[in-house]
């Protein structure tokens, strides 16, 4: 099976305490692997330049990317984290990726600072069979500063099956950051409307909202986390046609993330610890009606 991702890879400068680390990152990569984990074959639409230094990387996990090398620099965030909050400084932003008809079983649009565009988004919509939309770079504005904060915006979300938001995001999507988002995210067309707040996690399906609480243990790098979780619910859709196992999956694979205590794309776990943390959520999820 084939699934086209479309995001910026980055590079990553990560502060953690006094301990910094350069990594790539961005949800082409994170997503990208972990989507290798479960035997996708990997379409991504990037964009990236010069100085990015792993193509071989992409290469030797066998994930496509033709057209992807720009005169611009690398997009680039300087990252600060603290416990489970970080904060994003942007340092560079590289052109707007391009898109062509990519025929896929999937895809997985997860932007992570304005290099799709809304004339792009609609394009991709229209090819889409199934779409999952993580909408992070779509709501990220710069201060002064460079500091990356939300602003709300309004977007067209019709042919979108699946989405993931946190609080703060939904907060500037929809006007709510509960479950009452989700409510209104799926009066949208949205079929499975997910909510992450830290260790809890949510998912609004027809009438009932289904949850997963990760175990609360120390958190160290959450770089990816989200572009983890993403890739292997839609991979987990793709292959079995079953949102409650997808929703386990995906918390398993964010759970096997954090417990590897690794940083950046060292924390991508296998395949069969995700399995493992999947049964395990699968047999505790909770559910109500709304």
């Amino acid at each position: 099976m084939k699934i086209a991702l479309f995001s910026h890879c980055a590079i990553d400068s990560i502060t953690i305490g006094d301990s910094q680390y350069e990594q790539i990152g961005g949800a082409a990569c994170y997503g990208g692997v972990t989507a290798r984990k479960f035997k996708f074959d990997v379409e991504l639409v990037t964009k990236f330049g010069s100085d990015f230094p792993y193509k071989e990387y992409l290469t030797e996990n066998k994930i496509n990317f033709d057209n992807a090398l720009s005169d611009k620099p690398t997009t680039r965030f300087g990252i600060d984290i603290v416990g489970a909050d970080r904060t994003l400084k942007l340092v560079n932003q590289c052109e707007p990726i391009e898109y062509s008809e990519i025929k896929a079983d999937g895809f997985l649009i997860s932007p992570i600072y304005h290099e799709i565009s809304n004339e792009t988004f609609e394009k991709i919509k229209n090819d889409a069979n199934y779409l999952l939309l993580d909408p992070q770079g779509f709501l990220r504005r710069s201060d002064l500063q460079n500091k990356v904060i939300l602003e709300k915006t309004e977007m067209d979300l019709s042919k979108v099956n699946s989405i993931k938001v946190n609080p703060e995001e939904a907060l500037h999507l929809t006007g709510s950051s509960d479950h009452e988002a989700l409510k209104k995210l799926q009066k949208q067309g949205i079929e499975h409307c997910i909510l992450t707040n830290k260790t809890e996690v949510s998912m609004l399906v027809e009438d009932r909202i289904y949850s997963i609480t990760l175990p609360n243990k120390q958190v160290y790098d959450t770089t990816g986390i989200g572009d983890i979780f993403c890739a292997t619910f839609c991979c987990t859709m793709l292959k079995e046609k079953d949102s409650l196992w997808a929703l386990c999956f995906a918390g398993g694979a964010a759970q096997a993330a954090l417990d590897s205590k690794e940083v950046g794309l060292k924390k991508i776990p296998k395949k069969g610890t995700i399995e493992t943390n999947a049964s395990y959520f699968y047999n505790l999820m909770k559910f109500r009606s709304v």
